[in-house]
């Protein structure tokens, strides 16, 4: 019951933003529910999720704008890129358990040390995204300062799991990402404020 009444008032928000938004909402919801059950069949479920959260630049400039540009593209495909770039690390906890239960993951498939190399080469595409979106934007040089920061962010969450050790993954996970979510954020709101 709870799903069927958060679904109608994700579904009445939508048509209050705009058309767009609200003929859109169904894919969205989709893939949100859709997520859950890709472990089931296919490795690449880190991409459904960041695809999944990926949504969320566009879905906002939508709902301003009701078209889209490259720049919120570019964002979200960084997001996507990043989203799975962490997941995949906060997946590699995980490689016994899905093994076991026949889940399907890119550590289950590839083992610690290449999935902590596909991280890595999703964060370093995140990167050039996020500056790709600066240009985009024709952003200031404290849009570029925060993107910087984000990348030593990202260095320093792989630099966490050196040596294939899972150890510090809750902090790369949860506080890492959550730093590089912040920085992003102030980027935004600080180019646009001055």
């Amino acid at each position: 019951a709870l799903i069927i009444v958060s679904a109608a008032v994700f579904f009445a928000s939508a048509y209050e933003l705009n058309d767009v938004c609200f003929k859109l909402s169904p894919l969205a919801l989709f893939l949100l529910l859709f997520y859950s059950y890709t472990k089931r069949f296919t490795s690449l479920s880190h991409f459904v999720l960041g695809l999944t959260l990926a949504i969320a630049p566009s879905a906002g400039y939508l709902a301003v704008n009701t078209f889209l540009t490259a720049a919120p593209l570019v964002l979200s495909a960084s997001v996507m890129f990043w989203s799975a770039g962490f997941d995949i690390i906060y997946a590699c906890q995980d490689i016994d358990f899905d093994k076991k239960e026949k889940l399907c993951s890119i550590p289950a498939a590839a083992g610690l040390s290449k999935s902590l190399l596909w991280a890595r080469a999703l964060h370093l595409i995140t990167i050039a995204g996020f500056a790709a979106t600066g240009y985009l934007i024709g952003a200031k040089p404290v849009y570029y300062i925060f993107v910087a920061l984000c990348a030593a962010l990202l260095v320093y969450e792989h630099y966490l799991l050196k040596d294939g050790s899972l150890k510090n993954v809750n902090t790369a996970f949860f506080n890492v990402n959550g730093m590089v979510s912040a920085a992003m954020f102030l980027a935004a709101l600080i180019n646009y404020s001055i």
